[in-house]
This record gives C-alpha cells, sequence and structure tokens, in this order.
C-alpha cells in the first residue's frame, strides 16, 4: 500500500503547496498529487496556481517522494503536445518520479479559452485522441495525427525522459476504466468502486490503482466538519454537477443546502485513527493501493504530526 497527499491547489497558494509538499515528504508519505485548475471551487477558495509550475518546484526542493497530477484536462484548456512536452520536463526535473493524471475534465477549468464544452460522450472521444497523441510524441521524433477531434502537425517532443512518466487515468465508469487499461498505466478514481478495478483489470490494466480518500484532521470532530464544509463541499455534489458548472459562484449556489453535518458523514472527521480508518478501508478493500489523502482540516502542520505517529503506520496496515 502506498499512501499519497492530495495538494489542494485552489485552497492554498503556490508557495504553501509547494512547503506542503516538502513537509509530506518529511512526514512519510510516498507521493504528492496535485490538483491542475484554472478556476478554485467555492467563494472560500482564494488560489490556483500552475501546476506544472509548482511540481518543478516541488522536484527541485524534495528527492524521494512521488509526484503526480490529480487530474490534467489534456485537451481544450491544454493541446495534448502542451502536456506531453510539459510532463516530460517535470519527468526529468524529478527524476523520474513523475506520473500523469489525466481525465475528462470540468467546464469550470476549460470553458476559459472560449472553445466551449462539449457533451459527455464527446469529451471521452477527444481523451482518447489525447493521450494517442502524448503516446505518439513520446515515442520521440516528429510526428503528425489527424483524428476527429484534436490534430497535430509535424511536431516533436525534444526533452524525453529515459523512462517515460506513468498515466494514470481518472474514471467514473467502466468505459473510462477500460481506457485507462487500454491507453494508461494506472487506473484513478474518487470513490471506493470495485467493479472500476473489475473493469480495468479484464482490459487488461496491471498498473497502480489511485483513490483520493476524504479526510479532514482536527482536535474536534466540529472543527475537522466545519472547515470540510468550508474547503470541501463542492465534493457532495457528485460528479454530473462538478464537471458542468462554470464558475466558483455556481458551486456556491449549488453547495448552498449543504451542511457541515452532512461532511460528518462523507470524511474522517477530527483526531480518532479509527474514523479515518473507517473511511479508507473500503478503498483498500475495493483493491486501490494508492490511497492519495485529502486533508480538508484547518491544520496542515498538526494533520502531518499526526500522520507521521497515528495515521500512517495504521495505513499501511490495511
Amino acid at each position: 500500500m502506498k499512501i499519497g497527499f492530495k495538494l489542494i491547489a485552489e485552497a492554498y497558494g503556490p508557495l504553501e503547496i509547494v512547503e506542503q509538499a516538502v513537509r509530506a515528504e518529511e512526514a512519510g508519505f510516498d507521493f504528492v498529487e496535485v490538483s491542475d485548475h484554472f478556476h478554485p471551487w467555492v467563494g472560500e477558495h482564494e488560489h490556483s496556481g500552475f501546476a506544472f509550475s509548482m511540481l518543478a518546484a516541488i522536484a527541485a526542493r524534495t528527492s524521494s517522494v512521488g509526484l503526480a497530477t490529480g487530474v490534467t484536462c489534456p485537451f481544450i484548456r491544454y493541446h495534448p503536445a502542451i502536456v506531453a512536452q510539459a510532463a516530460a520536463t517535470i519527468s526529468i526535473l524529478s527524476g523520474g518520479r513523475f506520473t500523469l493524471g489525466v481525465g475528462a475534465g470540468e467546464r469550470l477549468n476549460e470553458h476559459v479559452v472560449g472553445k466551449g464544452w462539449p457533451a459527455v460522450g464527446i469529451r471521452h472521444q477527444m481523451l482518447r485522441e489525447a493521450l494517442e497523441i502524448i503516446r505518439l510524441l513520446w515515442k520521440g521524433g516528429y510526428q503528425s495525427y489527424e483524428g476527429k477531434h484534436l490534430q497535430l502537425e509535424d511536431a516533436r517532443v525534444f526533452d524525453l525522459p529515459d523512462r517515460l512518466p506513468d498515466i494514470a487515468v481518472a474514471a467514473g465508469g467502466p468505459e473510462a476504466a477500460r481506457l485507462a487499461a487500454e491507453l494508461g498505466d494506472a487506473l484513478f478514481v474518487t470513490e471506493p468502486a470495485p467493479e472500476l478495478v473489475s473493469a480495468f483489470e479484464q482490459a487488461g490494466g496491471s498498473g497502480p490503482r489511485y483513490a483520493e480518500v476524504p479526510l479532514a484532521w482536527a482536535p474536534s470532530e466540529d472543527a475537522a466538519a466545519t472547515s470540510a464544509h468550508r474547503l470541501f463541499r463542492f465534493g457532495l455534489t457528485g460528479w454530473k454537477v462538478q464537471s458542468e458548472l462554470p464558475n466558483p459562484v455556481n458551486f456556491d449556489a449549488a453547495t448552498a443546502l449543504i451542511t457541515p453535518d452532512h461532511l460528518r458523514e462523507q470524511f474522517g472527521c477530527g483526531p480518532d485513527v479509527e474514523r479515518h480508518l473507517a473511511i479508507a478501508r473500503p478503498f483498500a478493500a475495493a483493491g486501490y493501493d494508492h490511497l492519495a489523502l485529502i486533508n480538508a482540516g484547518p491544520d496542515m502542520s498538526g494533520f502531518f504530526d499526526f500522520f507521521t505517529k497515528e495515521l500512517g503506520p495504521a495505513l499501511r496496515e490495511l
């Protein structure tokens, strides 16, 4: 079991994100993953640094912890050629520690370039084409590609690492899990769904299986639930909402009736190790072997101490 830490780039500034990554390595985490957003989710979020710049700084400040995007949409806001180049560069700078997490994206981040927001079926087609382009460029040499939605003209990524980054594909259903097996190296989810592991493995997937585990550490359960509500209430809206709303003000409206008690039901809240383990166990039982912890609590330093002394050893026994 590998234990990672989610860097919430919408809630903290770029310098703080880098410091959290350094602290995560010191606390014994195996990897960190940073969200790749243009906009934050809700009004209380006041940040959204550029993921690949932060990853480069983290690579320079750390020596052993794995790095990942959690996750990048490799089309619309980015062209996949740019993602292929960025991922290759981060892999070189980090000494091969980088994993490219990809997914079909959210309107929140992708609409900003004025190219519209396609229907979900089209987005999945675009994700497939984007992955094909990235793989093509990582072969080396000049490459071209003519897809239904995406094109590449006579392009080459000159700086390629000795070992190419793994690609972890985010999946909310079996079709995407099968795509993760076909064109990716790993599976990435946000729910403890065993059927996604099954679809991934039945399609030939054999690599890591990443999952984000929601928790909020604080000295009291109430303080943890209040902080989780402030920072992560958007997560309770469900993916059909999360992928479609365009701006933080829309998420503020969509989450107006969500209370701290709702977060208490979904997150491991407070100082009790057993409560956090109860949230993590279904992910481990479903077959996920790379658990990225989301700490939506108010005290990051206290959380890292809690992880080192209590939570980390207990999680590794799952």
